[in-house]
Protein backbone atom coordinates (compact mmCIF):
# COMPACT_ATOMS: atom_id res chain seq x y z
CA UNK A 1 0.00 0.00 0.00
CA UNK A 2 1.15 3.56 -0.85
CA UNK A 3 0.87 6.24 1.88
CA UNK A 4 1.07 10.10 1.17
CA UNK A 5 4.40 9.93 3.15
CA UNK A 6 5.49 7.60 1.03
CA UNK A 7 4.94 9.73 -1.84
CA UNK A 8 6.01 13.02 -0.26
CA UNK A 9 9.26 11.27 0.70
CA UNK A 10 9.93 10.49 -2.65
CA UNK A 11 8.82 14.52 -4.27
CA UNK A 12 11.00 15.62 -2.28
CA UNK A 13 14.15 13.53 -2.99
CA UNK A 14 12.97 14.54 -6.80
CA UNK A 15 12.75 18.25 -5.37
CA UNK A 16 16.63 18.14 -4.24
CA UNK A 17 17.83 16.22 -7.54
CA UNK A 18 16.21 19.04 -10.01
CA UNK A 19 18.85 19.81 -12.78
CA UNK A 20 20.93 16.44 -11.87
CA UNK A 21 21.28 13.53 -14.58
CA UNK A 22 19.45 10.16 -14.35
CA UNK A 23 18.49 7.52 -16.27
CA UNK A 24 15.07 6.32 -16.14
CA UNK A 25 13.88 2.46 -16.91
CA UNK A 26 10.55 1.46 -17.45
CA UNK A 27 8.33 -0.97 -19.31
CA UNK A 28 6.44 -0.61 -22.56
CA UNK A 29 4.78 -4.11 -21.75
CA UNK A 30 4.67 -7.37 -23.83
CA UNK A 31 7.91 -7.75 -22.59
CA UNK A 32 9.38 -4.32 -24.15
CA UNK A 33 11.59 -2.15 -21.86
CA UNK A 34 13.15 0.92 -22.33
CA UNK A 35 16.16 2.78 -20.84
CA UNK A 36 17.21 6.44 -21.27
CA UNK A 37 19.19 9.39 -20.17
CA UNK A 38 17.39 12.34 -19.07
CA UNK A 39 17.80 15.45 -16.79
CA UNK A 40 14.78 16.20 -13.83
CA UNK A 41 13.61 19.58 -15.19
CA UNK A 42 10.02 20.40 -12.94
CA UNK A 43 8.19 19.29 -10.21
CA UNK A 44 4.63 19.49 -9.42
CA UNK A 45 2.16 18.33 -6.91
CA UNK A 46 1.58 15.03 -8.87
CA UNK A 47 3.73 14.53 -11.11
CA UNK A 48 7.43 15.32 -12.40
CA UNK A 49 8.63 16.65 -15.76
CA UNK A 50 12.02 15.08 -17.15
CA UNK A 51 13.92 16.08 -20.26
CA UNK A 52 15.47 13.54 -22.65
CA UNK A 53 18.96 14.12 -23.93
CA UNK A 54 18.58 12.16 -27.18
CA UNK A 55 15.83 13.58 -28.57
CA UNK A 56 15.25 16.88 -26.60
CA UNK A 57 11.77 16.07 -24.86
CA UNK A 58 10.05 16.15 -21.85
CA UNK A 59 8.12 13.43 -20.58
CA UNK A 60 6.18 13.45 -17.35
CA UNK A 61 6.04 10.73 -14.69
CA UNK A 62 3.88 10.08 -11.44
CA UNK A 63 5.36 10.03 -8.24
CA UNK A 64 3.56 6.90 -7.59
CA UNK A 65 4.96 5.46 -10.52
CA UNK A 66 8.51 4.69 -8.88
CA UNK A 67 6.57 3.54 -5.95
CA UNK A 68 4.92 0.81 -7.65
CA UNK A 69 8.51 0.54 -9.32
CA UNK A 70 6.58 0.72 -12.63
CA UNK A 71 9.57 3.30 -13.02
CA UNK A 72 12.96 2.80 -11.77
CA UNK A 73 14.77 6.28 -11.43
CA UNK A 74 18.99 6.15 -10.50
CA UNK A 75 20.66 9.59 -9.98
CA UNK A 76 24.00 10.62 -11.03
CA UNK A 77 26.32 11.19 -8.32
CA UNK A 78 29.27 12.15 -9.58
CA UNK A 79 30.89 9.12 -9.88
CA UNK A 80 27.81 6.53 -11.33
CA UNK A 81 24.19 5.94 -10.86
CA UNK A 82 22.73 4.93 -7.69
CA UNK A 83 18.85 3.88 -7.74
CA UNK A 84 16.21 6.31 -6.23
CA UNK A 85 15.00 3.67 -4.65
CA UNK A 86 16.57 0.27 -3.86
CA UNK A 87 15.75 -2.40 -5.36
CA UNK A 88 13.26 -5.44 -3.39
CA UNK A 89 15.42 -8.09 -2.26
CA UNK A 90 14.79 -11.85 -2.80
Amino acid sequence: MIYKKDISNIKDEIVEKIGQKIIVRGSLGRNKAFEKEAVIKETYPNIFVVKYEERETNVSYKYTDILTRDLEVSVFDGEGYCPLIPPLSK
